[in-house]
């Protein structure tokens, strides 16, 4: 169960973030108040703050005080500069508790995932796999499924041209694209899972980059080379 707190947009500054974050504080003291017993359901606390350094650093200091099992990392993922979105997160993960689980919010690209996780989060939430579909004319005549090495029910049962058609028609076709999406993202983080158990996550990153972008680390995004360079990732 997630606090309530006051959410403005990532590109908000001035005093307003502050009155935000001071808010989500006192919110958060009012929910622990009034919640359950942590064995009957979990509170999580939601870290504000915007892209304000010092304001996102009092707010981590505050919420770390008190007694909640974990946190979330919130107002980001709103239409800042990659630059800006990564250095927050981890200005977030170095100050929040090692024990205890961090869950970026409203992030679900998968570049975006893998970059997270390297910086120290563990959990993500998106509307992303609900919002992708086959709108290219290119897909029109592909009758290869989504992804050939998918094993999920719209992979094994649809190609892509049938889809791409069926958009135009039925919003059936929005259900079978959202069930690959999550698919690929479930199966994405369990490959993240594995890797980081298996103590070769620096090389699963390398090779997701170098799918991703196509060969090597020139044709990755600079702030994805700098995130990842920040926790001694590279991608040479």
């Amino acid at each position: 169960m997630m606090q309530l707190d006051d959410v403005v947009s990532s590109t908000t500054g001035g005093p307003r973030v502050q009155e935000a974050m001071e808010r989500s504080v006192r919110w958060l003291d009012r929910c622990l108040a009034v919640h359950p017993p942590p064995q009957r359901q979990l509170l999580f606390a939601i870290v504000q703050g915007g892209l304000d350094p010092a304001l996102r650093t009092r707010c981590l200091q505050a919420m770390t005080a008190r007694p909640v099992p974990g946190f979330a990392i919130g107002g980001l993922s709103g239409g800042e500069e990659k630059a800006q979105f990564w250095r927050m997160v981890k200005l977030s993960t170095d100050l929040l508790p090692p024990d205890k689980p961090r869950y970026l919010m409203g992030v679900g690209y998968a570049t975006d995932l893998v970059v997270c996780v390297a910086l120290g989060c563990d959990m993500f939430d998106c509307v992303f796999p609900t919002r992708t579909a086959l709108k290219n004319q290119q897909f029109a005549r592909d009758f290869r499924p989504i992804d050939e090495n998918c094993g999920c029910p719209t992979c094994r049962r649809h190609s892509r041209a049938f889809l791409h058609a069926l958009l135009r028609t039925d919003p059936a076709a929005l259900h079978h694209l959202t069930v690959h999406n999550i698919a690929y993202q479930l199966k994405l983080m369990e490959s993240i899972r594995e890797s980081i158990q298996a103590q070769r996550f620096p090389q699963f990153v390398r090779q997701f980059m170098a799918t991703m972008y196509g060969g090597g680390p020139a044709g990755v995004p600079p702030w994805v080379r700098e995130a990842l360079g920040s926790v001694g990732i590279t991608l040479d």
